[in-house]
């Protein structure tokens, strides 16, 4: 009895065990289907996730544009307004009758660089009308200003005599390098704006650039109506300045010495339009003054500079931000006699005369050497010259007597051929003179 029961106990397990096999093979089964199905979900999830962050991406890229777009359109709705105000301004001015010189060919346009100094401005305007009012259709005047200043704007449309030029630039400035301030950038972009103008649009031949700190002298006209015949003669002079850096009141003497030189002075000066079209095409980004002065774009050619001074400079505030002002430009003496200019004769400023001329005068002076040079040479009733080895030695002789240190691409400020000339006692000339000057002069120390 006991082994029947066994047996049919063992029969029982047969089927169980199927049984069991079965059922583990449908888990299994189904084990795989759900991780299949899992699986699938997963990627398609992962697929969406993709989908959302390159829609996310593609949104915040047209947000961008979106914003940027919104700016352009800004800008030209500012730039909308600003033409539309200068249209106006323009037909109520009526700039053909400012600009007609009855007949008369104008000797140079007269442009008054402007920001947003409306104070300033007013003296240099008031100051050029003194002399400008009765040649105006010989020096037709505008002002240009550069930006939105409603308080320039204002005082520059006060005037009846003169023509305003706005520039108008939105577009960001990018600096080359860390700290730099952006003014000078501007100013640059002013500058070759203004004189395309001038040049091109309004067809001068020569345009005298003026900044809204300047005084003039009473002869500055004159002076710069003898310089544009001038140029017109020798084709070596790049422009015709007002301005001597070492014009400071102990330093000068005769208003009616003009001199070369191979550093341009600026602050006040005169271009012609043939100059300006080799020059436009390439104008830089910033510090135009100081690329002006570099040998490859000025090219041998030299700077005509008075030795006393046709412009005052009196912008202690500004963009150089009060720089030498104290030292070099508050002590500058604007010339006070009316030289007549017509009845100078220049001859002797010509390439082929003024080398000769130059080296006469220098080989002239009593030479100097040694300690205690400025002692020395208020001691000695004569013009003298002192030899300096290079800028290190320059720049302390300089220093010792006060006048300016500086050098921009291996040239003093001031000089010619390396010769910087200035005034002590009011009236003995002294010639620093450079290691190279002897040689292209042809002077020799006796």
């Amino acid at each position: 009895m006991v082994r029947m029961m066994t047996c049919d106990f063992r029969f029982l397990l047969i089927p169980a065990a199927f049984m069991f096999i079965y059922i583990q093979m449908r888990l299994f089964q189904t084990q795989s289907q759900y991780a299949d199905r899992l699986g699938s979900a997963i990627e398609s999830e992962n697929h969406c996730t993709s989908q959302m962050r390159g829609l996310i991406d593609d949104v915040s890229i047209k947000q961008s544009r979106i914003v940027a777009l919104e700016d352009i359109k800004n800008r030209q709705d500012q730039e909308l307004v600003q033409l539309k105000d200068l249209i106006q301004t323009f037909q109520r001015r009526g700039i053909a009758k400012l600009t007609d010189s009855g007949g008369q060919i104008p000797v140079a346009a007269v442009v008054i660089m402007a920001c947003s100094r409306a104070d300033y401005l007013e003296r240099t305007v008031k100051s050029v009308f003194k002399y400008q009012i009765p040649i105006a259709s010989k020096y037709p005047l505008f002002i240009s200003q550069d930006g939105s200043d409603q308080a320039v704007k204002s005082k520059a449309l006060s005037y009846n005599q003169l023509t305003y030029m706005q520039h108008l630039d939105f577009e960001p400035v990018i600096t080359e390098r860390p700290g730099e301030l952006i003014a000078y950038y501007k100013i640059a972009r002013h500058y070759k704006w203004a004189l395309d103008q001038l040049f091109y649009k309004h067809k001068f031949s020569r345009v005298i650039i003026l900044e809204d700190d300047m005084e003039i002298a009473p002869d500055f006209f004159d002076y710069f109506e003898a310089a544009a015949s001038l140029m017109d003669r020798d084709k070596t002079i790049m422009a015709a300045s007002s301005w001597n850096d070492n014009g400071q009141k102990q330093f000068v003497h005769d208003p009616y010495a003009l001199y070369r030189s191979d550093f341009f002075p600026g602050l006040g000066w005169m271009l012609k339009r043939s100059t300006w079209d080799e020059l436009s095409p390439k104008w830089p980004k910033a510090y135009w003054d100081d690329w002006l002065r570099l040998k490859e774009n000025h090219k041998g050619r030299q700077f005509i500079r008075p030795e006393v001074c046709r412009t005052y400079n009196f912008g202690e505030h500004g963009s150089s931000l009060g720089q030498f002002f104290s030292q070099y430009l508050q002590p500058i003496k604007l010339n006070d006699v009316k030289v007549d200019w017509k009845a100078k004769d220049l001859g002797y400023l010509t390439e082929g005369n003024y080398t000769k001329y130059f080296s006469g005068l220098v080989r002239q002076a009593r030479p100097v050497q040694g300690s205690d040079l400025v002692l020395k040479a208020q001691n000695i009733e004569a013009d003298i010259r002192i030899r300096y080895r290079d800028q290190p030695e320059f720049e302390r002789i300089a220093g010792e007597f006060g006048i300016f240190e500086e050098w921009k691409d291996g040239v003093p400020r001031t000089a010619y051929k390396g010769v910087v000339v200035f005034r002590i006692q009011t009236t003995r000339r002294v010639f620093l003179v450079g290691p190279d000057s002897v040689k292209q002069l042809e002077i020799r120390d006796s």
